[in-house]
C-alpha cells in the first residue's frame, strides 16, 4: 500500500513539474539532460524526447560555458541553491519573448535558480535548474528607469529651448568656480542675446519671436563642445560655460557663433527673416571672491556690445 502511495504521489509531481509556468532542467554531473518540462519544450522548441541524454551545452550554446559550470560546481561543492538574476545577467538561455507589455524586449529575461539533488545515499548527483519568466518585471522596471531619466533631465532643461536651465547651469557655474580655486584651470563664460529682439515679437508675433530663441538655441548646441554647458538666462538671453578654455578661446566661440548666426535666416510667411546677437565675454580671475562675479563681468561686456551697436563681441580684459 505504501509503495501504491509513493507512485501516485510521484505521478502527481511529475504532473505538477509539467504545469508549473517556469522551466525546469535536470541534468546530470556531465550536464546531461534527464527531466525536460513542458515550458522548455515550448520555449525552446525542443520536445522531451529530443533533449534527453544531449548535453545542456549542446542544447544551448549560448551558455558562458566556463562562467556556468563554475556557478554550478560551487553549489554543488557548498551544497546550496545558487541563483542568478537578469540584472546581472539578462537571461541564461535565448527564448524569444511573446508577452503583450514587452515590445521592449525580444528575448525573455531570466531568473535563474540552480538546486543540487541529492541521492538516497547523500551524494550529489543530479542537478536541477529552474528558470523563471521575469520578462514584465523587467521591462516594468527598464521602463520606470526610462521614465525617471527623461523626468531628470526634464528638470534640468528649459522647455523651450531644451536648454540647460538656470538653476542647473548656474550650479555648474559654482562647480566649476570650486575647481578653478583648487586646480587653476581657465573657466571662460559667454553671455549673450537677441538683438531687438521687443521689436521681432511686435512685428512678427509672439510663435516667430519663439522660433528665433528656438533656433538659437539649436545653433548653440551645435556649436558648443561636449564639456561645455549651453543654457537659457531668461527671455531671450543665453550663457555659454566653457570650462578648460582661456579668454582669447572663448572670444573665439563667440565671434563663430556670432557670425553663424548672423547668416542664419528663417522662413516667415516665404520671406527670410534675419536677426542678430550681442555677446559678452569674460574668464574666471584670482581677483574674483565668487562664480557671481564672472557672471557680472561678463554681463558688464555685454552691455558695451549693445552700447556699441550690437551684433559684436565684447571681452573683458
Amino acid at each position: 500500500m505504501a509503495e501504491h502511495i509513493d507512485i501516485n504521489e510521484l505521478h502527481w509531481l511529475l504532473d505538477i513539474v509539467q504545469s508549473i509556468d517556469v522551466g525546469v532542467v535536470v541534468m546530470d554531473r556531465d550536464y546531461n539532460v534527464e527531466v525536460w518540462n513542458s515550458f522548455m519544450e515550448n520555449h525552446s522548441g525542443v520536445g522531451a524526447d529530443k533533449a534527453a541524454r544531449q548535453s545542456l551545452f549542446t542544447l544551448f550554446p549560448e551558455i558562458d560555458q566556463g562562467w556556468f559550470t563554475h556557478k554550478v560546481e560551487t553549489a554543488v561543492m557548498l551544497g546550496t541553491r545558487a541563483f542568478t538574476i537578469w540584472e546581472q545577467r539578462p537571461n541564461l538561455v535565448h527564448f524569444k519573448s511573446y508577452q503583450p507589455i514587452t515590445g521592449m524586449a525580444d528575448e525573455m529575461y531570466q531568473n535563474v535558480t540552480i538546486l543540487p539533488l541529492r541521492s538516497s545515499t547523500g551524494k550529489t548527483d543530479h542537478v536541477c535548474l529552474i528558470i523563471y519568466d521575469v520578462t514584465g518585471v523587467a521591462v516594468n522596471k527598464r521602463q520606470l528607469e526610462s521614465a525617471n531619466t527623461k523626468l531628470q533631465e526634464l528638470a534640468l532643461r528649459d522647455g523651450l529651448t531644451g536648454l540647460l536651465n538656470r538653476r542647473y547651469w548656474e550650479s555648474c557655474l559654482e562647480r566649476e568656480f570650486a575647481r578653478h580655486q583648487r586646480y587653476d584651470n581657465p573657466v571662460s563664460l559667454v553671455i549673450f542675446d537677441i538683438d531687438h529682439f521687443k521689436r521681432v515679437n511686435d512685428t512678427y508675433g509672439h510663435q516667430t519671436g519663439d522660433e528665433v530663441i528656438r533656433e538659437t538655441a539649436r545653433i548653440t548646441s551645435q556649436l558648443v563642445r561636449e564639456t561645455d554647458f549651453a543654457g537659457r538666462y531668461g527671455g531671450e538671453e543665453f550663457v555659454v560655460l566653457l570650462p578648460g578654455t582661456t579668454l582669447d578661446g572663448a572670444a573665439q566661440f563667440a565671434e563663430r557663433l556670432r557670425s553663424t548666426i548672423e547668416r542664419q535666416q528663417l522662413d516667415y510667411q516665404g520671406s527670410p527673416l534675419t536677426f542678430t546677437i550681442s555677446l559678452g565675454v569674460a574668464t574666471l580671475a584670482d581677483d574674483m571672491a565668487g562664480y557671481q562675479a564672472l557672471l557680472e563681468r561678463a554681463d558688464k561686456a555685454l552691455y558695451q556690445s549693445k552700447e556699441g551697436g550690437r551684433n559684436q563681441v565684447t571681452v573683458s580684459r
